[in-house]
C-alpha cells in the first residue's frame, strides 16, 4: 500500500483550486437538469480534473468534456457555456499550478470517513472521479512503469469502491484503519503521483506531457 513515510512534512495548508462561489456555481450547474443524469457531480468532477492535472499525457478538452458531461449539456446560451467550461478548465489548471510548485490541493470534503464505507462518502465519489480521469488514457498512466503506477494508484482505487469485486481489493477494504490513514494522506498522494509522472528524479524540471492518443477504457 502506498503510504508516505519519507517525505518531509510541510506546514503549508492545502490550497483551494476554486473559491467557494465558483464551486457553488459548478455545483448548481452539475446538479441541474441541464446535464445528463450520468454526468459527474461536483465532487466526482473535482477528482476527475485533478487526475487530468496529474496525467502523463494530455487529454483533449473535447474528450474530457464529453466524458465529464456524458454528452452536451443544455446550456442556456453561449455565455453560460463559456462560463462553465472556463471554470472547469480553471480548476484543472489551478491544480497543475499548485502541484508544480510542490503544494497540496485542497479537496472538497473532510479528510475522514467517519466510520462509513469509503464508497458511501464524498471521498469515494472523488476517488471514483479521479479514476475516471485515469481511464481517459489508461495506457499512458501504466506504460512506463506499470508496477510503480499500480502502487501509487492503489489508494485511489481502494477508496473509490470501483474494484470491490476483486478479492484482493475487497480484503483491503475491510481494514478501516488503513483506509482512514490513506484518506488523511490524499492531498500528499496526489502530489506523489504528480512528482512521479512530471518530475523524474534525474531531472530538475517537469517533463513535457506526452500527447498520445487516448485509448483508455471505462469501468
Amino acid at each position: 500500500m502506498a503510504e508516505r513515510s519519507d517525505t518531509p512534512e510541510t506546514n503549508t495548508p492545502p490550497q483551494p483550486l476554486l473559491d467557494d462561489e465558483q464551486l457553488d456555481r459548478l455545483d448548481d450547474f452539475l446538479d441541474s437538469d441541464q446535464v445528463d443524469e450520468d454526468a459527474l457531480d461536483l465532487i466526482s468532477a473535482h477528482g476527475f480534473l485533478v487526475a487530468l492535472a496529474v496525467a502523463p499525457s494530455e487529454v483533449s478538452p473535447t474528450q474530457w468534456l464529453a466524458e465529464l458531461f456524458q454528452g452536451e449539456p443544455r446550456y442556456a446560451d453561449d455565455a453560460e457555456r463559456n462560463e462553465i467550461i472556463t471554470l472547469l478548465t480553471l480548476l484543472r489548471d489551478n491544480a497543475v499550478s499548485v502541484l508544480e510548485q510542490g503544494g497540496l490541493p485542497e479537496l472538497p470534503f473532510e479528510l475522514t470517513l467517519g466510520g462509513e464505507p469509503a464508497e458511501e462518502t464524498p471521498i469515494g465519489d472523488w476517488c471514483a472521479g479521479f479514476m475516471e480521469g485515469v481511464f481517459s488514457d489508461e495506457s499512458a498512466w501504466f506504460q512506463d512503469d506499470e508496477e510503480a503506477a499500480a502502487t501509487l494508484l492503489l489508494p485511489f482505487m481502494l477508496l473509490s469502491g470501483l474494484f470491490d469485486d476483486e478479492p484482493d481489493m475487497a480484503e483491503l477494504a475491510k481494514d478501516q484503519q488503513r483506509q482512514e490513514s490513506l484518506v488523511v494522506q490524499l492531498p500528499e498522494l496526489v502530489l506523489d503521483l504528480y512528482l512521479h509522472y512530471r518530475v523524474p528524479p534525474e531531472t530538475s524540471k517537469p517533463k513535457p506531457r506526452k500527447k498520445t492518443p487516448a485509448k483508455g477504457k471505462k469501468r
